[in-house]
This record gives structure tokens, sequence and C-alpha cells, in this order.
């Protein structure tokens, strides 16, 4: 009961500490563990199989192989441009997409599709896939004739790839370490002796673990899911035409809009008129004025 109440007592000192590693305080908790359990007095059972030490190990807790000494974890990141008539553009990337669904979910799928119609002579359009590694290697070595076949090409592409295996062989390694640290909790909340206090620091420091367990098991999934299947990014635009059926279009909206233009010239010109004629009135009306009263006074006047 000694031992049991130091071990609580480490337990629930740990779970309360807000310094450190969680890494560290794990490992620290674990020590606690199995050195105050009821296993205590049996011999000690051997550590956990190092990561690197053998290649044939268990596998590992999210149900995926477990890392293997020596094996590198890649991911790769596909980027493709295609340039093709505006009328290909829409119908090339629905053949692709579709060749994408026929494979199965297991090996590739849609992550994003776009089309763009801004104009008749102006498609674009986009395609964000995840493959297996030999599907997209399949795809990519047949991409050119296709892209010949609807009368375009493969304007760029590119390869970026990013190593995953320190992430994924250190996130597994935490993660064995917190399962291991779970049966060791769990089996400390079998002890008969325990009092209800340090069953409920037990309790608690369990539900820290498993949430922990779980977030870890979902990150390294991802990461995996990163290395097992590929990103490839596509993208379809339009084709420059040399004549087009929009090369005429300014002559055509010029004809089209002819009749409007001069109506609109000649209303322009009553308007200026409508405008201009009480001024002409009145300048004509001084005229009057100045050449028939005035002026032949001033001449009379200069005669005499």
């Amino acid at each position: 009961m000694k031992y049991l109440g130091i071990a609580m007592a480490t337990l629930a000192l740990t779970a309360c500490g807000g310094g450190g590693d969680s890494y560290e305080r794990d490992e620290g908790i674990l020590g606690s563990a199995n050195m105050y359990s009821k296993e205590a007095a049996a011999p000690a059972s051997p550590p956990p199989p190092t990561l690197n030490a053998s290649p044939q190990l268990e596998p590992s807790p999210d149900g995926a192989p477990a890392p293997e000494a020596g094996e590198q974890y890649i991911a790769y990141r596909h980027a493709l441009s295609l340039r093709l008539p505006a009328r290909e553009v829409a119908a090339m990337m629905e053949r692709q997409a579709e060749a994408c669904r026929t494979a199965g979910v297991e090996t590739c799928i849609i992550t994003n599709s776009t089309v763009n119609n801004s104009s008749e002579d102006w498609v674009y359009a986009s395609l964000n896939l995840r493959a297996q590694p030999d599907w997209i290697e399949t795809f990519l070595a047949g991409v050119d004739a296709e892209a010949e076949g609807a009368g375009g090409e493969v304007s760029s592409r590119s390869t970026s790839s990013e190593d995953l295996t320190r992430q994924i062989i250190d996130t597994d390694a935490r993660l064995r370490a917190k399962i291991e640290l779970r049966q060791r909790l769990e089996d400390l909340l079998g002890t008969e002796e325990a009092e209800l206090s340090d069953l409920l620091n037990i309790e608690r420091e369990l539900s820290r673990v498993n949430s922990e367990i779980e977030a870890s098991t979902s990150y390294l999934k991802a990461l995996r899911l990163r290395v097992s299947m590929s990103e490839l990014n596509i993208s379809y635009e339009t084709k420059p035409a040399v004549v087009s059926s929009s090369t005429f279009d300014p002559l055509s909206r010029a004809f089209g809009g002819f009749f409007r233009t001069l109506f609109e010239a000649v209303g322009a010109v009553v308007t200026a008129f409508a405008i201009g004629l009480p001024w002409l009135l009145l300048i004509g009306a001084l005229l009057w004025v100045w050449l028939r009263l005035i002026w032949p006074r001033i001449r009379r006047k200069k005669k005499a």
C-alpha cells in the first residue's frame, strides 16, 4: 500500500505539472508505474524493440507496418500544365478525372476540380488528385501523347519531394511509448488496494494518455497517407489560336453599333442646337439694334 501511494503521488504530480516535453513526462510516469506496480516483483520484461534495431518489427499501433531500418518515407508532389484548344479543355479534364474514378478510391482520389469559362475562346480548368505512385507514373508517361492527340501540348511539369522518415519514426516511437504507458495505468487501475483518490488520479491520467494516443494515431495515418498517395495537380489553359471567332469581334461590334452611334451623334447635334438657339436669338437681336439704331446715328454725327 505504501508503494502504491508513492506511485499515485508520482502520477498526480506528473499529470499536474506543466513543464517539460510530453514524451519525457510519459517516460517518467512509465518508470514510476513499472517500479511500484504489482508486477514489480516479477522479472522485468524486456524493453520494446528499438525501431532501427531489426528489420522485423511488430506492426505499428496504427495498423500499418512498422518502420524498418534504413527505409525512407518520401512524399511526392507533381504539378502538370497542359495548353489545349478551348473546346478540348473541359473534355480533357473530364477524361482524366474519369480515369481516376475508374481506378477506384484505393488507387486514386479526386480532391478538387474546377472549370472556368470566361469566354468562348478562353477556358481554364484544374484537377487535383491523390493517387498511388505507380498509377501516377503510368499517367505521366502517357500524358504527352494524350495532349498531342487533342491538339495541345504539355507546357510545364515539375516534381517535388519531402522526406517524412524522421517524422514517421519519431511519431511511431512516441505512440508505442504512450500505448505502453496506458497499459501500465490500466494495470494500476485494477489494483485492489488502491484508494478512491488514487483511482481518480489514475483515471484522469489515463484519459489524457488516451487523447494523446488518438491524436498521434491520426497524425501518423496522415503522414503515411502522404507517402502512399502522391499528390498530382493538373492545370489546363487555352492554347492561343491564330484566327478565332473573337478576332473579328471589334469589326462586328462596330457594324452592329453603326446606327446606334449615328443616332447618338444626331442626338448630340440636336441637343447642342437646342442649347445654343436662345443665345443665337439674343445675339441676333443685339446685332439688329446696333445696325439699325445705334450705328446710323454714329455715322451721322461723324458727317456733321
